[in-house]
């Protein structure tokens, strides 16, 4: 059912497929890579588990496989789709409670390789928009850390004095590369830049490393963020996205927050010029996309490339959202979508880059297909 007054967007639920662990899943992601052959590849991640499946034409979902990570104490939280460099196959990286990244190989059904670094569990990961060997993680030892996946180093930690103070719960990349928000348990927001001497040099380094030289690889450290704030929200911040550039983020607070960093008149560049390292750097709110029954943490919200739709889930089962086809975020109208069999927390949501099919997931270990319908 779809409650559609005012919003031009209209979903129609189309399946649901319950996975066999009976455990929470807690990320989904398509594969972005396949999908100007229109095929729309996506994972999902819970227990110790990762599905990969596949939307069907037909309006179905099929599995196409299955791994299930050696320790069964491993509790998937995240997950991100990247290329092999050379022979661009998919490979997906996973990490979860067990602090460890592992990269799956979709072509050998298999972990190729994993990378150990952070302390505690990973709760975020994203590949780099223009660069599809860095891939960034976000973890509850309160840094992210900056990997090269084909030559397996570490290029770079965004933590210390100046970092989280708590869990880092999420991640994303601006869209030129060069910027990464991130957000906490902390309360706070924190813009970071990857554009200093040292972290482009060892960006550069980290491609042509080889281990066999006996050298290590020199990893750079970052303890000051450009920006920071814990002005926007009052409690865990568990899902943060560029919006060009603007940000949104929400909490367990029911709103998701369109957000600047600094006045309102101020330019929408952030340069080094104008930092504040301290906690009261100036944000001005633009608008509050409002929803109900979301006050549980690690709920994630998703838009399409075009960031034309964004969706959110809540914890009684309930799918919620906008049309940001608009000029003016005040503007953008909203669409609730329910399903009488649909009644547990939405950990996540994914949209297909043109946002005609609309993919989330539940504690329940459901996941559920939803394909939007033309409109007059």
């Amino acid at each position: 059912m779809t409650k559609n007054k005012v919003c031009k967007l209209q979903y129609k639920y189309t399946t649901f497929f319950k996975e066999s662990h009976n455990f929470p899943l807690f990320g989904i992601q398509i594969n972005p890579y396949l999908q100007d052959d229109r095929r729309y590849v996506f994972a999902t991640v819970g227990s110790n588990r990762i599905s990969i499946y596949e939307c069907l034409e037909s309006g179905g979902l099929r599995l196409l496989q299955a791994y299930a990570d050696p320790d069964t104490e491993e509790n998937f939280y995240c997950c991100a789709w990247t290329v092999e460099s050379s022979s661009k196959c998919p490979l997906l990286a996973a990490g979860g409670s067990r602090g460890i990244i592992r990269l799956i190989s979709t072509e050998q059904v298999e972990s190729i390789k994993h990378f150990k670094g952070h302390g505690s569990a990973i709760n975020d990961l994203k590949i780099h928009p223009t660069d599809t060997e860095l891939l960034l993680s976000a973890s509850k030892d309160h840094s992210l850390k900056l990997w090269n996946i084909r030559t397996s180093v570490c290029i770079a930690v965004f933590g210390g004095v100046e970092g989280h103070r708590d869990e880092v719960l999420c991640a994303d990349f601006h869209f030129d590369g060069q910027k990464i928000v991130s957000s906490g348990m902390d309360h706070s927001l924190k813009i970071w830049t990857m554009e200093t001497e040292n972290v482009q040099k060892a960006i550069r380094e980290s491609h042509s490393f080889s281990n066999q030289s006996g050298v290590s690889f020199k990893t750079q450290k970052q303890h000051i963020p450009i920006f920071t704030t814990r002005d926007i929200h009052r409690n865990y911040v568990d899902c943060v996205q560029w919006y060009g550039n603007f940000v949104l983020s929400k909490s367990c607070e029911n709103a998701i927050i369109c957000w600047k960093p600094g006045k309102l008149e101020d330019s929408d560049d952030i340069e080094l010029p104008k930092v504040q390292y301290n906690n009261d750097s100036q944000t001005t709110t633009l608008h509050r996309f409002e929803y109900k029954d979301s006050d549980i943490w690690f709920i994630r919200f998703a838009m399409d490339e075009d960031q034309k739709v964004m969706a959110v889930g809540n914890q009684s089962g309930k799918v919620y959202l906008w049309d940001l086809d608009v000029d003016d975020p005040t503007q953008a109208k909203s669409l609730i979508l329910t399903h009488h069999k649909c009644a547990s927390a939405i950990r996540q949501t994914a949209l297909t880059q043109n946002g005609n099919i609309l993919l989330f997931i539940c504690d329940d270990s459901t996941v559920w297909r939803w394909d939007r319908v033309a409109v007059n």
